[in-house]
Order: structure tokens, then C-alpha cells, then sequence
């Protein structure tokens, strides 16, 4: 009985020892000390300020080596030559090219001076350090802080605490879900708010650094499976209800003409180009894509029948296949106001940074190029080119 126990033992330890290092977090609980301290950090070094210098004895809440949970999650997710690489969520300070960005977007816009492109283009009174770029999170490492004017999530009723943390998101000690996002009926504090997640967002995914921006007819992308919509709407939910006429449908099927529409669009040229009707297999909207190879990760979709072979899929859409926030929206933020994969208020998109000077979101189509909006919506067939 001994030897078969020793037998056993000496077995799982082999196994253990040899199994090969995985990533920090694993998708369970991490590393503890790799975010808290009990006693100061080894070898007495005190905790760090959100500037990174020392806070002395007196720890920062939750036993955290920085003062609140995003600076500690930046610790390695943000840009630079010692961070893990593929891994970040911001750019490095100075970094031109924004080399975080990923199929999330860049927590790095919101540091920009100013994201208005709109005709005009003058920073509003209340706008300052990129906040109309996506979802604020408060850095000392980075210099931003919590929403000013939106004190609240937009459309969440009850009122819902806009003073987000990586970890309003994302659960830091792991759990099965999509790049670790809480889970239904996960319960977190956001600010003095307490919510509760009702949805489970599903999704096949690529590296977590993968850069859309390289991306080639072909390229492994996200294949987003469902969801979005329902855990959104756990802050945001009245933009969901009552999707129709009076707000812009989520998370429900796209009516057959818009799906229609996705699969033909090759841009305003082509639509301006090639009339409803002319295509070699008519159709009722304008453009000569065929639906395959026009998928446009500026403008994705969800699709419950999708599996990680479709990582590759480059087809358009199907009638099972649904609009979703991330259709229009980056998760993260994008140097487009309101986080927008283009920029919402420019009439052509070669407009985008004449006005701000900040960075040009990547246009998949020619300087004649209307709003994305009309990937689904068919709106260019008789536009005037180059006006």
C-alpha cells in the first residue's frame, strides 16, 4: 500500500514538473503576489504611486502593488519593451503607431488632446484627455481619470457609477470566459454601483495582440459568436430595448436586405459603380461583392454557428448572423469619439484627423469613401465621387 502511494506520488510530482509554463493568469487565479503584497513586496520594497515611485508602509487598498486595479493590471499590459508582448491593452508613452492596438482598439487614445473631427473641429469646453474615446479608465502610470461629464453609464437605468477599472470588465483572477470577461451573474462593484452581469459573451479569438490593422483577406481574425449585445446591456441596457425604429437594433438578426447589402459594399466607388441590379447575380442593393472575402473587421458581426475554424472565414454574413455593439464600437477606445471602429462624424472618411490631428483610423477603401454605416445600410448608389 506504501509503494503503490509512493508510486503515485512520484508520478503526479513527474507530471506536475514537467507540464510546460503557462501564461500569468491561465484563465484561474494567478500568480498572487504577481498583483498583491501582504508585508511590502520582496526583498521590503515598498508598493508603488501611480507615478511608480514608492508609497512607503502604508499599502494601497486590497493589498494591490499599485494604488488601484488598472495600474496594476498596466504593470504588464501596457506598452513597452519589458511588457509582455502581444499582451498589451495601451501604447507606450510616444508611441506613434500605437502598437497596443488590437481588435479591442488602444487605451492610449485616451490620452489625446483631442479626438473632434466633426466640421469645426474645436475641443469642446468639457472635453479634455481623450475622454470621448471609449470607456475612461483612471491611470496614474498613463495620467487619465475617471469621466468628468458622463458621471453615469450612458443608458443605464438604474443609474450605474461611470469609475471604471480594468477589472469592471474583466475578471483578474480568472474564469473560463472570452479574454476572461465576467460571466452571467458574476457581481462586481463599479464605483458605489453594484452589477450584475446577464449575459455570457461568446466568442472564438486570435492572439490577444493580434493587430486588425496587418490583417489580409484570409488572416485568422475574431470570429465573435453571440452575446455582446446581453452583456453590454448589463450597464447599457436602455440602448437595447426596444431596438427598432426608434433605436439602432442590437443583438438581433440583420434584416435580409442589410445582409444583402454587407455582402455586395466594396465601397462607395464600387457602389457609385455598379448600380443595384447589374451585378452578375442581381440583387437590390449596389456594390459587385459576391459575399465572400468582403468581411470587414471595421464593421464585424455575430454569428451563432460560428466555430474556430471560422477564425479564417472571410465571408460576409448569413441570415443567422447578427449586428452587435462591437459592430460599431472597439471595447477599449479608438482615437474616434465614442469609441468608434470609424469616425462617426466626418462626411468621408479621408477626413478623419484634418481637424484634430489625431491618428487616422485605417480606411479599407479609397479617399472617396463615405461612412462605414452604409457596409449595411445602402446609401451610396448616386452619391457624387471626389465632391
Amino acid at each position: 500500500m506504501k509503494l503503490t502511494r509512493m508510486l503515485l506520488l512520484t508520478v503526479a510530482a513527474v507530471v506536475i514538473c514537467g507540464a510546460p509554463a503557462m501564461a500569468f493568469h491561465d484563465g484561474g487565479v494567478a500568480d498572487c503576489q504577481g498583483c498583491h503584497t501582504m508585508h511590502n513586496s520582496q526583498d521590503n520594497a515598498a508598493e508603488a504611486t501611480g507615478t511608480g515611485t514608492a508609497v512607503g508602509e502604508s499599502g494601497n487598498p486590497e493589498l494591490l502593488l499599485y494604488p488601484n486595479p488598472t495600474d496594476t493590471c498596466l504593470r504588464c499590459h501596457r506598452g513597452g519593451a519589458s511588457r509582455t508582448a502581444g499582451y498589451a491593452a495601451w501604447s507606450a508613452p510616444g508611441d506613434a503607431t500605437y502598437a497596443a492596438f488590437s481588435q479591442a482598439g488602444d487605451f492610449a487614445f485616451l490620452e489625446e488632446d483631442n479626438l473632434n473631427d466633426g466640421h469645426g473641429g474645436s475641443t469642446p469646453a468639457n472635453f479634455k484627455d481623450g475622454s470621448y474615446g471609449g470607456h475612461n479608465l483612471r491611470s496614474g502610470l498613463a495620467g487619465t481619470s475617471w469621466d468628468t461629464v458622463l458621471l453615469y453609464a450612458p443608458g443605464s437605468n438604474p443609474q450605474i457609477d461611470n469609475e471604471l477599472e480594468c477589472t469592471s470588465c474583466h475578471d483578474p483572477h480568472g474564469n473560463s470566459g472570452f479574454r476572461m470577461l465576467y460571466m452571467r451573474n458574476q457581481i462586481v462593484n463599479v464605483g458605489n454601483s453594484l452589477v450584475q452581469f446577464g449575459a455570457n459573451l461568446q466568442a472564438h479569438g486570435t492572439s490577444a495582440g493580434a493587430d486588425p490593422r496587418n490583417f489580409v483577406v484570409g488572416d485568422d481574425k475574431n470570429a465573435y459568436v453571440g452575446g455582446y449585445s446581453g452583456w453590454c446591456s448589463t450597464c447599457h441596457g436602455n440602448f437595447h430595448q426596444a431596438s427598432g425604429s426608434d433605436l439602432h437594433p442590437s443583438g438581433q438578426a440583420l434584416d435580409p436586405r442589410q445582409a444583402e447589402a454587407y455582402n455586395a459594399y466594396l465601397g462607395t466607388t464600387d457602389c457609385v459603380n455598379t448600380a443595384p441590379g447589374s451585378q452578375t447575380i442581381p440583387l437590390s442593393v449596389c456594390g459587385s461583392g459576391v459575399g465572400t472575402d468582403v468581411y470587414l473587421w471595421q464593421v464585424p458581426f455575430t454569428d451563432p454557428d460560428f466555430t474556430s475554424a471560422d477564425l479564417s472565414n472571410w465571408d460576409g454574413p448569413t441570415s443567422n448572423s447578427a449586428v452587435a455593439c462591437v459592430s460599431c464600437h472597439f471595447a477599449h477606445a479608438s482615437s474616434a469619439m465614442d469609441s468608434g471602429r470609424w469616425d462617426f462624424q466626418v462626411s468621408l472618411l479621408d477626413e478623419d484627423g484634418d481637424e484634430s490631428g489625431s491618428y487616422v483610423l485605417p480606411n479599407p477603401y479609397d479617399n472617396s469613401q463615405r461612412s462605414l454605416c452604409n457596409k449595411c445600410h445602402s446609401q451610396d448608389e448616386y452619391d457624387e465621387l471626389n465632391p
